[in-house]
């Protein structure tokens, strides 16, 4: 199958059976697992190819290293300068006296080959290569990568790029900026994939103006060796990751990712923004399909089947992480709006109602208690208008009888701030009705009259907040869809007996002809 998209799994028979497997046990699981420590945890970093030239990227890989303040020690190797941003330079790898854990280079793609080979000298134990000028230009590119991995592979090298941005540790004891990027995010509980650098460079100069916190982050690049699902089974196992986002142009390793995405599925989020979906997308992006809906089908059904959830685009991919950081997921699709403005209503209901959501049936119970605490010109029907006089009062008489609503699964609060009404106020009012209520909660804070006050306090208290209806309605209809993934039970995958030594044979033959297709 084209691309590997994790179908039934195909076993040897009993007499043809060896010893070694397509599949990972979980010894070498754990050893693949513990060998990402050399590139995201390192000791000792040597940047080869650093520049003193400002803004060259070997000048920026060098100074990101320092200003994030990272841990250890820090060797520039430039065999024709002596310092590089004030630190002493090494004429080569070699002429470190000291260990050496991960290798950044930014050198020509011709020198890779010959540095790759004094890093397995050296018992490098990780290498970025920040250099372009390997498979993606064409057959000489594609003959020098391989011949990086099979360095790498008989080194015990781990692998992320070549042609990436770099890779990024915000853990205080790692500190770890090693990449070219103009920002270097805030500490967070986020892992990010992007197998695109220059969207990489955007995705962490967003994440840095909205405030949400990075732990670790990967531009993989050509995913000659460190791919996606090396980096799932990872963080899997890593505490300070509680949400893993994904940029993928294709899938890599189908099967190990969807093993460790089932594994994964209802304990830490996966959310994926997958390109390619147009003709024009798949063929920017290397696909040589001409049947992309259908391929794009495909991968919507595998990405469900995984658990992941699929965002649409970037700034929605955002949405939803700042939303499962902070707020569980559902238990139903059965929500509740309350509001004090009736547009803006109408808006969240039109939007929540073409994601396909359901509005809770308030209880008879609920009605009552809303009738005895709102003026008669307020609905106490859902969506619940409070009207524009609704102060922090109102909002908690509201609020209450509606949390504990076992009819209401998920609520969305709005709050267009009238000059007359303490923006602040109503802010701590929904934080504190809400807490512990364990139902999401989403607000919508329209109106700058104590609007971003309003919006600070709420953030504070882990409430995701926006200012537009849409926004909302959109990252709560995610918010449902994955909690309708995470229970969905891990599939059983198919096994059937082959003669994997006859197939072998065949596909040998095919390639000695030259032959592109088996008939």
């Amino acid at each position: 199958m084209a691309g590997g998209l994790g179908g039934p799994r195909l076993r040897t028979p009993k007499t043809k059976r060896t010893k070694t497997t397509t599949s990972l046990g979980r010894t070498a699981m754990s050893r693949k697992v513990s060998s990402l420590d050399g590139l995201f945890r390192p000791r000792s970093i040597a940047v080869v190819g650093a520049s003193r030239r400002r803004h060259s990227i070997g000048h920026e890989v060098v100074r990101n290293l320092v200003s994030a303040g990272f841990q250890g020690p820090v060797y520039p190797v430039n065999p024709k300068a002596d310092t590089v941003l004030s630190i002493k330079a090494w004429r080569s790898l070699d002429a470190i006296p000291d260990h050496v854990d991960l290798a950044v280079l930014v050198v020509p793609a011709v020198h890779v080959i010959g540095v790759m080979k004094a890093c397995a000298k050296k018992k490098v134990r990780g290498v970025v290569i920040v250099s372009a000028g390997f498979r993606e230009v064409g057959e000489e590119g594609l003959a020098r990568e391989n011949e990086v991995l099979k360095i790498a592979r008989k080194a015990n090298i781990r692998v992320v790029g070549p042609n990436c941005m770099g890779i990024l540790n915000t853990s205080p004891e790692v500190s770890m900026n090693a990449s070219f990027a103009a920002e270097t995010p805030v500490p967070g509980e986020i892992g990010f994939v992007s197998q695109s650098g220059a969207l990489g460079e955007a995705i962490l100069s967003h994440a840095r103006s909205t405030g949400l916190g990075l732990s670790m982050f990967a531009s993989v690049g050509n995913r000659a060796d460190v791919g996606a699902h090396d980096l799932l089974e990872y963080w899997e196992h890593e505490p300070r990751v509680k949400v893993i986002l994904l940029y993928l142009e294709s899938l890599g390793d189908a099967q190990r990712f969807k093993a460790a995405a089932e594994r994964l599925r209802g304990k830490k989020p996966i959310i994926a923004v997958k390109s390619g979906r147009s003709l024009r997308g798949a063929k920017a992006a290397g696909s040589h399909t001409g049947s992309v809906s259908g391929e794009d089908r495909i991968v919507d059904e595998f990405l469900t089947q995984c658990g992941v959830l699929r965002a649409d685009s970037l700034r929605e991919m955002f949405s939803f992480a700042g939303a499962l950081l902070h707020q569980s997921p559902p238990q139903d699709n059965r929500i509740a709006v309350v509001t004090n403005a009736g547009g803006p209503g109408i808006l969240a209901t039109d939007a929540l109602a073409g994601r396909g959501l359901r509005f809770a049936e308030l209880s008879t119970k609920t009605k009552k208690a809303l009738t005895r605490a709102l003026p008669a010109e307020a609905s106490i029907t859902n969506p619940v208008d409070l009207i524009a006089s609704a102060d922090a009062k109102r909002y908690r008489l509201a609020l209450r009888p509606i949390v504990a609503d076992q009819g209401v699964d998920a609520i969305l609060v709005m709050f267009v701030s009238p000059i007359m009404i303490d923006a602040a106020a109503v802010a701590k009012t929904i934080a504190e009705e809400t807490k512990d209520s364990g139902k999401p909660v989403l607000a919508c804070i329209m109106g700058r009259v104590g609007g971003d006050e309003a919006v600070r306090i709420l953030k504070a208290a882990g409430i995701p907040t926006f200012r537009f209806p849409e926004e909302a309605a959109h990252t709560m209809a995610g918010l449902v869809r994955y909690g309708e993934l995470a229970k969905n039970k891990r599939g059983r995958r198919k096994t059937f007996a082959v003669d994997l030594a006859a197939a072998k044979k065949i596909i040998r033959a095919a390639k000695k002809k030259k032959q592109l297709w088996l008939e």
